[in-house]
């Protein structure tokens, strides 16, 4: 095995030689047979351990043996205590989420503090298979039934291509001592319970199991990578990215018969789960919408609004003092008297500036806000004129208002209010510039 590694090492990761690593390293089986295979290959590294305390006297048992082991290899060490349970009830999250969570995070503090090049960790290609299956089960793209990657940003994981059973031989082999995590016992988790039951039986009904799933993973990868370069070449096509949102053309998108499969490839990044909701937009009246944690999916007319959160809305409000001939922060404003009204246009507007109250305020629209429309006698609900002009969701999230006191003086770039209009008795005429 120690051969098959270094090979593996010189053939398809050379760029881990000669770099420092950090070994994730619980004490297992699989993770010690790493340290000892990069110890034995010369390899710079230093090793990582996370004591989650969850199974009490053994998770500090496990860290005493990691920390004995890794000091007569003279190699350094770092160790971390989290209250992994407590965490994860504040935070109503399951104990695995936050574990993970917990160890990546530190993982890469400690990559970025002690200037490490890359994360290793000890999965093996029998981890893929669960993971497949884990993913099948589920349901899942493409992208989940490739099983784990080989690399992933800064994390690599050289063991991928062997065995549990590889593994194991050459720990007897090589006297390599380690720790049983009794949680592996248990059937509480899906991914045991597969490995206990279900794998076991996969096995008996073809004894070349794991060979096939390197085959049909490497199949997969192979169709992926195809469908990947027909993604990108129809996203330049359909799909335009604008500086607050990015627009899907369903026009020519519905043009391709696999349209869903395009839309899932494209959205998938963004954290969407809910894919038949995803799915029935494309047939839905403006302004539904799905949400992910991060983002909005829009429909609008002929087309589909992607857009984070963060634009949704904000309750900031800058101030603008009666001295001041510009504004930059959260748009870019000109103010300067002139002596009469030219050069009209939506991004410039006229104001008697002695019916202003100063400091003047630019905040984001809310429910409940009333204007005048210039021109108009009665007031209206700016929802109401949103509707009228048919705004989407997005138009309206990024509207911002220029007011006096308690009044709108201006939907910036859109409307004016007729109660700062200039009149025959008007003294100072203020000219209020909007660049985008």
């Amino acid at each position: 095995m120690l051969s098959k590694f270094q090979n593996h090492i010189d053939i398809n990761l050379p760029f881990l030689k000669g770099k420092k690593l950090l070994l994730a390293t619980s004490g297992g089986i699989d993770s010690m047979v790493l340290v000892n295979l990069c110890h034995q290959s010369k390899l710079d590294f230093a090793v990582a351990h996370c004591n989650f305390q969850l199974r009490g006297e053994e998770s500090d048992k496990d860290e005493t043996f990691v920390k004995s082991q890794i000091e007569k290899l003279q190699v350094p060490i770092f160790i971390q205590r989290f209250d992994t349970k407590a965490f994860a009830e504040q935070n109503k999250l399951s104990i695995q989420v936050v574990a993970r969570n917990l160890r990546y995070e530190w993982f890469y503090t400690l990559l970025a503090n002690n200037n490490f090049d890359y994360i290793l960790t000890a999965h093996h290609l029998d981890d893929s298979l669960e993971t497949f299956l884990i993913n099948f089960t589920r349901g899942s793209g493409l992208e989940g039934l490739t099983g784990i990657p080989e690399q992933n940003d800064k994390i690599v994981r050289p063991l991928l291509v062997f065995s549990r059973n590889e593994i194991e031989a050459f720990a007897k082999e090589d006297n390599i001592i380690w720790r049983e995590d009794s949680s592996n016992a248990s059937d509480k988790y899906w991914r045991n319970k597969l490995r206990h039951d279900v794998i076991p039986i996969l096995k008996e009904l073809n004894p070349s199991l794991l060979s096939s799933f390197e085959n049909t993973i490497g199949h997969l990868k192979q169709i992926q990578s195809l469908a990947q370069d027909a993604t990108k070449d129809l996203y330049q096509k359909v799909v335009n990215e604008e500086e607050n949102h990015t627009l899907i053309d369903l026009t020519k998108l519905l043009k391709h018969r696999n349209h869903k499969a395009y839309l899932f490839e494209w959205l998938q990044p963004f954290g969407f789960a809910d894919w038949t909701s995803v799915y029935d937009l494309i047939n839905a009246q403006s302004g539904k919408q799905v949400l992910s944690e991060t983002h909005i999916l829009l429909k609008n007319r002929d087309s589909l609004l992607l857009f984070p959160k963060l634009h949704v809305r904000g309750e900031e409000v800058f101030w603008i003092q009666k001295e001041q001939s510009e504004v930059k922060v959260p748009l870019k404003l000109d103010f300067c008297n002139v002596s009469d009204i030219s050069h009209q246009s939506s991004n410039v507007i006229f104001v008697d500036e002695d019916k202003l109250q100063f400091p003047l305020t630019i905040r984001r629209w809310q429910e409940g806000d009333v204007f005048q429309p210039f021109g108009m006698t009665g007031k209206k609900k700016l929802s109401k004129y949103f509707k009228d002009e048919k705004f989407s969701l997005l138009e309206k999230a990024n509207i911002w208002l220029l007011c006096s006191d308690d009044k709108i003086v201006w939907i910036v770039g859109k409307r004016q209010d007729e109660r700062f209009k200039i009149t025959a008795s008007t003294t100072k005429i203020l000219k209020i510039n909007y660049t985008d």
